[in-house]
């Protein structure tokens, strides 16, 4: 049977699938609305309807308990059904970036053994589906489907007996692997982290309960559902909190303001640089933004003066109630968050406390009290996928995940984040490994050699800068970079240099290139 977990002495067990949750969901807020995306609303019964109907699609296509889907497509209500289809059908969910060339995205596929493959095709007037074809003959793959045609999906699927997808969601448990979500290391190569059920639906109702968001909440998702922090602290928290989700999938700043407006959005989760842009946006005045009461953020350093000005009254700020951050990665989704009466300073230079069920400890820290951050406990991921090497090297014998993050902790445990070990930077809110740019920008006939810092940028927050030694010019790097890498990967721009400083070990030095560029 699907698994619970109790939830105290007197009180109904808690769901730890996601297919009980969805199920828990639909049985607590039935008709209330689950999703709205311009004219289309769909409640939560509606939602399990919805996703049961595509499920048996997937046994239709062949699916099988176990089997991985990888889903490639933009922010969009047909995004959940497809996405919690998959573990309803027994299956593994594994998202693309909805950016990614067709040859990151193959990658990915292969190397997940994909037996099925959802594109949205044509987003962004691409064509996806000619792009993946056309990066692998995609060996384990039995079909691409295309979101568009879910319906077409639904009807193959009533040759499959509702009783037969019914058992397939009553036999997931909680230890089975419910997603594989990629990120890449400082090797340059993308590695699969594996979580199990109960840790995407217990991190999920964990954030949700440290923010307060029930479902009188309106909850707008600008965080891309292949990202964890819209998926599980999106998608599934709207499933254990029973909130509204408003799906968004470009972020466009009228509109933004328009929806907050007239949709009386209450919570807000992003990264700093969807703060800033609502702050100095030209028609702000124009729009009425009291209904917001929760923003979450992190993923970057953040200004005392942009959590002050979200707090402030309207018209200075943006008049929201609670604004909190918090730390987490792919590798364990929430590991600390500010909480609800944190004053500006605390929130702006820390990124909270450890949360229910996660410990934090610094590792041989310095005289200053900084060192290494590791993290423990309900919700660091199974390990990466096919690669016990890798999973080793960052989860020790004892548990402790080690994060590459450098930090201190203050004597309430609030974590500061002070530099980190990895060579990474943040480019608005995503993770950008420099290692994974210099190998793709190497295959570039006149790169001779290449080194990518992130340096600062007042939108982005950090951008990618390439120092490169050879004939290849600016255009042509970042030309390049734009046909092999996702947009937020590409270099802003380019410094061609006769040499890159090196140590006597041949390490680069990007502190060199950083101060200097």
């Amino acid at each position: 049977m699907t698994e619970t977990r109790p939830a105290g002495p007197g009180a109904t067990a808690l769901p730890e699938t996601i297919p009980a949750a969805l199920r828990a969901a639909a049985a607590t807020y039935a008709d209330h609305p689950a999703y709205v995306d311009g004219e289309r609303t769909v409640s939560f019964s509606g939602m399990l309807d919805q996703v049961r109907g595509v499920a048996r699609g997937y046994v239709a296509a062949g699916l099988q308990p176990g089997d991985r889907v990888c889903l490639w497509a933009p922010n969009s209500i047909d995004w959940v059904v497809a996405a919690l289809a998959v573990t309803y059908a027994g299956g593994t969910l594994v998202p693309l970036n909805s950016r990614y060339t067709g040859h990151e995205a193959a990658d990915i596929v292969d190397r997940s053994g994909a037996r099925l493959v959802v594109v949205a095709d044509g987003f962004l007037a691409r064509h996806q589906i000619a792009e993946l074809r056309a990066a692998s003959d995609l060996p384990a793959v039995a079909e691409i489907l295309d979101l568009a045609e879910l319906d077409t999906l639904v009807l193959r699927g009533q040759a499959v007996e509702e009783a037969a997808i019914e058992a397939r969601a009553d036999a997931v448990t909680g230890d089975d692997i419910a997603d594989i979500l990629f990120t890449s290391g400082t090797t340059g190569r993308p590695k699969g982290a594996m979580t199990a059920h109960r840790q995407t639906v217990g991190v999920a109702r964990t954030w949700g309960e440290l923010g307060g968001v029930t479902a009188a909440d309106r909850y707008l998702v600008i965080s891309p559902f292949f990202h964890s922090f819209g998926y599980k602290v999106g998608i599934v928290t709207g499933l254990t909190t029973g909130a509204t989700l408003y799906p968004v999938a470009t972020f466009d700043l009228d509109r933004t303001l328009a929806l907050i407006e007239s949709e009386r959005i209450s919570v807000i989760p992003g990264a700093p640089t969807i703060y800033q842009s609502l702050l100095t946006a030209p028609h702000r005045g124009e729009h009425d933004l009291s209904s917001l009461r929760l923003a979450v953020t992190g993923a970057a350093v953040v200004p005392v003066v942009l959590i002050e000005r979200m707090r402030a009254a309207a018209p200075e700020g943006l008049g929201i109630d609670q604004v909190v951050t918090a730390f987490g990665m792919t590798e364990a989704v929430v590991v600390t968050m500010a909480r609800d009466g944190d004053d500006a300073e605390l929130v702006a230079t820390t990124c909270g406390r450890a949360v229910p069920g996660m410990e934090t400890r610094i590792d041989a820290p310095d005289e200053t009290g900084a060192g290494e951050l590791l993290v423990r406990g309900d919700f660091v991921m199974l390990g990466y996928l096919d690669d016990p090497e890798a999973t080793a090297a960052a989860i020790d014998a004892d548990g402790w995940l080690h994060t590459g993050d450098v930090g201190t902790l203050d004597g309430a445990g609030n974590l500061r984040i002070t530099d980190r070990l990895k060579d990474m930077y943040i480019c608005g809110g995503f993770n950008v490994y420099p290692a994974e740019v210099e190998q793709a920008l190497l295959r570039l006939d006149g790169v001779d050699d290449v080194a990518v810092v992130g340096v600062p940028d007042e939108r982005m927050g950090e951008v990618g800068k390439a120092y490169v030694v050879g004939s290849a010019t600016p255009e042509a790097v970042i030309a390049f970079a734009k046909d092999r890498l996702a947009n937020f990967k590409v270099p802003r721009s380019v410094a061609k240099v006769d040499a890159l400083p090196r140590n006597l070990g041949g390490k680069v030095l990007k502190n060199e290139l950083r101060t200097g560029g």
